[in-house]
């Protein structure tokens, strides 16, 4: 066996590793005991740590080293004879480890600094603990217990958060050690207060155990992750006594894991999750976000231990998600033991896996470059070539290699949407993506939010010119990549006159005003869902001329018309499904040509954001099969047109509070929904402006063609521009949202929605009511 994996074996044996989580080396002369490099364990019970399977493995491996003999106490006196940088050289270069990425966030007695660690591996990265970062600001001698608030907190923390966030290369949580891994996203700021009293009440120097309050700084934490693109190391399983076992299984974590404010955030499950490895491979094979990390648990526990802690991980998780690292810490044998053992390990696990036939032999090699070094590089961005560095951008630095990125990822896409609907980008190498634009964004003039749609050029009136510059910065948690392009991603932007101020012309900022005071007025949100109709033209050359025609002649919803377009469908689908864009239903609609394709409601920022790409994707996928897609509200005068229509609903606590009920039915709405909806109907010809904003669009709204050409609404009356909709489940008396027919894509979608809640938020403030429903065709 041994003869035919030769190759697997060296590269097991020569890849330059990537240890992607330890801590900080000790002095010799440390008071930490060298007898900790074995164990977790501490006092009484560190004492009976070398009659442990790993001690005595470990100590033979260290002896062998050294070339002493294999005895504590001879280890011990070749220490102190040679001297750390003597030692540490050794250590490490056996080790063959090219970059460290170290918490510094434990203290040991006489700890090195950060840079000192560079004279035994050429790249050394930060990982900030953000339970230190909170002590440390509340432990400051410039603040008292009684002046904090969670509000003077909070604002201290993410500012702290936020100056080092180009420093380092991911963030750390040890909540498992505190109140346990079962996090509470929605922890509510009045809970996370009260902890925090209660701990400033506690004696000094602080420590946080609160749950509420870890809860809420671990949530803060991952948000501002998301918006810097950092990864989440997350302590799980075991470790020392301080920690609760039973509180440190990963599954814990689904709440956060679900939450879709965090569906982008990378979270790194560490200590291979002993005992609950099976549990991390599960929860990395069906979360995008997670990833693995198996240092501690290789060394520390036995052979048969590590090997099948290694190989449940794999039973499961991608092979691009499994990150080797040391767990080394205070003395460099650690991070020796942890590189030698996880060779050996994983040479032996894939070894396996080829006598097994789930791999091939390249397979394995080509695993082995990604659990030891690839896989990090990509995940912590790390500017690492061959075991060296280029010290100008070191990752202490926040650097990134152009080259490292560029090998995955060639172009970033940064998207905005402009006040005549058009989608635009200005397209950024991804190398300066990471290493500055992500932070800084791009400068754009003034005139982009006033250009028409048919020139380049800004309105007569707009005072919207060359003159004067905006920020253009990117929103990561919107960061995907392209799915009909593998080099390319794409990203929303914010539009800001100065860092963190947002540009009065911001159209995703206007939005997220009028929602913010939605919510906080009347403790509501609204959720939207689109209609997206397009039609789909194929290019006819007929005597030299070329032509774009009509895809196909079928009729509504015919199945011959989805039969002929099925294959581009599938595509499409499978790329919004990929983009976490949620398809409810598709047809062909009535026009020659003409498919509809329905999203699935979600919060109407949310869906704003996603519109945009949904039309992104159709447009590209059809032009990368030689066809046309068009969302023009009406591209053949002759033929029927093309909406936008929106279905929207109020959300209060996860219950839908636009619906009556038995006791609350105003036509079929809540007293709530029934004035939301008075004040879009009241204020529905100045939202006309925002929603059908192109003299096309009115070419698209008229009698009988489904569109909403009177000023009406009625339930179930597709000819009104505003419908009270009754799907299948609602009992038949009541309604759960409402249609607006009148959207079509020249509007840009964030500008849509802002003019409407706006409008539902005058008729919740004045208690406006609706006229009598028309429940027939107005035009006869």
């Amino acid at each position: 066996m041994e003869a035919r994996y030769a190759a697997l074996r060296r590269a097991a044996e020569e890849v330059a590793a990537v240890d992607a989580h330890a801590h900080n080396l000790v002095e010799l002369g440390s008071a930490f005991p060298f007898l900790r490099c074995f164990s977790e364990a501490e006092g009484d019970a560190l004492a009976l740590a070398p009659h442990s399977l790993s001690f005595k493995r470990s100590l033979r491996d260290i002896a062998a080293l050294y070339n002493c003999e294999a005895s504590l106490e001879k280890v011990e006196e070749f220490r102190t004879a040679e001297g750390l940088t003597l030692i540490g050289s050794k250590c490490f270069q056996a080790a063959n480890i090219s970059a460290v990425l170290i918490d510094d966030g434990i203290t040991f007695d006489k700890m090195l600094d950060l840079d000192s660690h560079k004279a035994f591996s050429p790249v050394i990265g930060r990982v900030l603990r953000i339970e230190r970062l909170a002590e440390t600001i509340i432990n400051e001698e410039s603040f008292s217990g009684s002046s904090w608030t969670l509000d003077s907190f909070t604002e201290s923390y993410l500012a702290k958060l936020k100056s080092v966030s180009t420093q380092i290369v991911a963030l750390k949580s040890i909540a498992a050690y505190r109140s346990g891994l079962e996090i509470n996203p929605n922890v509510s700021k009045t809970d996370a207060e009260d902890g925090l009293r209660k701990e400033l009440t506690g004696p000094r120097p602080f420590r946080i155990t609160n749950k509420n309050l870890i809860d809420y700084l671990f949530t803060c934490s991952l948000e501002i992750a998301v918006s810097v693109n950092l990864p989440v190391q997350i302590h799980t399983g075991f470790g020392d006594k301080d920690l609760d076992l039973r509180k440190c299984n990963p599954l814990h974590l689904r709440a956060v894991l679900e939450d879709k404010r965090f569906s982008k955030c990378q979270i790194v499950l560490l200590h291979a999750s002993y005992p609950f490895s099976k549990e991390a491979s599960y929860l990395a094979s069906v979360y995008s976000q997670v990833y693995l990390d198996f240092g501690l648990a290789i060394p520390k526990l036995s052979v048969h231990g590590m090997t099948s802690s290694l190989k449940e991980l794999l039973e499961l998780a991608p092979i691009k998600k499994v990150m080797f690292s040391t767990d080394g810490y205070a003395f460099p044998e650690t991070y020796y033991l942890g590189a030698k053992r996880a060779r050996d390990v994983v040479y032996h696990v894939l070894a396996a896996a080829c006598e097994d036939g789930d791999l091939s032999i390249q397979e394995a090699i080509e695993a082995v470059e990604d659990i030891f070094r690839r896989n990090a590089l990509h995940l912590y961005k790390l500017n690492v070539t061959n075991g060296s560095i280029n010290h100008e951008t070191t990752i202490a630095g926040g650097g990134v290699s152009s080259t490292s990125v560029e090998e995955d990822v060639l172009f970033v896409r940064i998207i905005w949407s402009d006040a005549s609907g058009q989608n635009r980008c200005r397209v950024v190498p991804a190398g300066r993506f990471y290493e500055v634009t992500r932070n800084k964004g791009v400068g754009l003039t003034y005139a982009v939010m006033g250009m028409t749609s048919f020139c380049d050029g800004p309105a007569d009136g707009t005072n919207l010119t060359g003159v004067g510059e905006i920020r253009l910065v990117p929103d990561m948690p919107t960061l995907l990549r392209l799915p009909w392009s593998s080099r390319e991603e794409m990203v929303m932007a914010d539009m800001q006159i100065s860092p963190g101020e947002a540009w009065e012309y911001c159209p995703r900022n206007a939005l997220r005003k009028v929602t913010k005071v939605l919510l906080d007025e009347f403790n509501v949100t609204m959720k939207a869902g689109f209609e997206n109709e397009f039609f789909l033209r194929r290019k006819l050359v007929s005597d030299g001329v070329e032509q774009w025609v009509p895809y196909d002649n079928t009729n509504y919803c015919s199945t011959s018309a989805f039969d002929g377009a099925s294959s581009i469908l599938q595509e499409v689908y499978s790329s919004l499904k990929t983009s976490d864009i949620v398809v409810e239903q598709l047809h062909a609609e009535s026009g020659k040509g003409q498919f509809e394709i329905a999203l699935k409601y979600i919060l109407c920022t949310l869906a704003a954001d996603k519109l945009i790409y949904a039309r992104e994707t159709i447009k590209s996928i059809a032009r990368k099969l030689g066809l046309l897609a068009t969302f023009l509200p009406k591209p053949d005068l002759n033929d029927i047109g093309s909406g936008s229509h929106v279905h929207l609903s109020l959300w209060e606590n996860d219950q839908n509070v636009f619906m009556g009920s038995s006791k609350d039915n105003f036509y079929g709405m809540s007293k709530t929904g029934a004035q939301f909806l008075a004040g879009v109907y009241h204020h529905l010809s100045s939202i006309l402006a925002f929603t059908a904003p192109h003299p096309n669009s009115y070419d698209r709204i008229q009698p009988n063609t489904w569109s909403g050409a009177y000023l009406c609404w009625g339930k179930e009356n597709r000819e009104a521009p505003l419908r009270t909709a009754c799907p299948p489940g609602v009992p038949l008396d009541l309604v759960s949202n409402f249609e607006i027919k009148s959207f079509d894509a020249c509007a840009n979608p964030h500008l849509g929605l802002a003019a409407i809640v706006a409008a539902g938020i005058d008729g919740l403030r004045r208690g406006l009511k609706l006229p009598e429903p028309i429940g027939m065709n107005i035009f006869y």
